[in-house]
């Protein structure tokens, strides 16, 4: 009875969500997070274990028990249960040795950023590092002068996180090369606890009461955008991610779904 509830959730939701059409995705179970960038789909479940998508199935990724995973113009990246970094290298992750990250995000324009346990403070890995890195030696980390439980990077538009208190925050600039930044400005309007940005600019997040939001008005000239508009979902969400018009959603009993418009 309890695996089969959730299809009966899903179904309600086709009926009730009119801005996008939304399916089960290729079944995984027990899904805890997903991330979609430049055409690929990689995933973690509740038992630690990454996967990528591939077709209508999905594959185990590497033999690394990891927590977070992410992919994008630097690669396949993810976090293990004590916070360690790794970089997938020739089809296993391998440690990357140096500060210790509850979460990265490889999604920016060739550097990595993530956030430290405990205290969130979050750290950038230029491009110079991030790339070539093959699990040989140590890299270095750049602070981005900000404590952020959650952050995430496009090729285009800045980064933007999340804090401790939920607020959310955006650069309107990277570098990644110097990993330099303008600066983060507080954008008001909703509470986050998670928050992506995909490959052309989009951004989408999912509040403290499980909502979906993306953020509109993204642009070269206002990349903090003009507001938010929600998403709506019949069932509780924990993460979502956005790439190439198709939104990535994990509600909270696991249940991953694809959505178009």
């Amino acid at each position: 009875m309890n695996a089969v509830a959730p299809l009966f959730l899903l179904v309600s939701c086709l009926a009730v969500s009119h801005a996008w059409n939304c399916t089960e995705a290729p079944r995984l179970y027990n899904a805890k997070q997903v991330d979609a960038g430049m055409g690929k789909v990689v995933a973690t479940d509740i038992h630690k274990r990454a996967f990528f998508l591939s077709g209508r199935y999905w594959y185990r990724l590497g033999t690394v028990s990891l927590s977070h995973v992410s992919v994008g113009p630097s690669g396949t990246w993810g976090t293990d249960a004590l916070s360690r970094v790794h970089k997938l290298v020739a089809g296993n992750f391998n440690l990357v040795n140096g500060l210790t990250m509850q979460q990265v995000d490889a999604g920016g324009d060739g550097q990595v950023v993530g956030g430290r346990p405990s205290n969130y403070l979050a750290y950038c890995l230029r491009e110079a590092y991030a790339l070539p890195y093959t699990g040989v030696g140590s890299v270095s980390w750049s602070y981005l002068s900000k404590a952020l439980k959650y952050i995430s990077c496009g090729p285009l538009y800045g980064c933007w996180g999340v804090d401790s208190s939920s607020r959310v925050y955006v650069t309107r600039t990277m570098s990644p090369t110097s990993c330099g930044t303008s600066g983060w400005l507080y954008v008001s309007g909703v509470s986050m606890k998670m928050i992506e940005v995909g490959t052309d600019g989009s951004v989408y997040g999912v509040t403290t009461k499980g909502q979906i939001y993306q953020r509109i008005g993204i642009s070269s000239s206002r990349r903090e955008g003009t507001g938010w508009v929600y998403v709506s979902m019949c069932m509780p969400v924990k993460h979502v991610s956005y790439d190439l018009r198709q939104l990535w959603v994990v509600t909270t009993s696991g249940l991953l779904m694809r959505c178009t418009r």
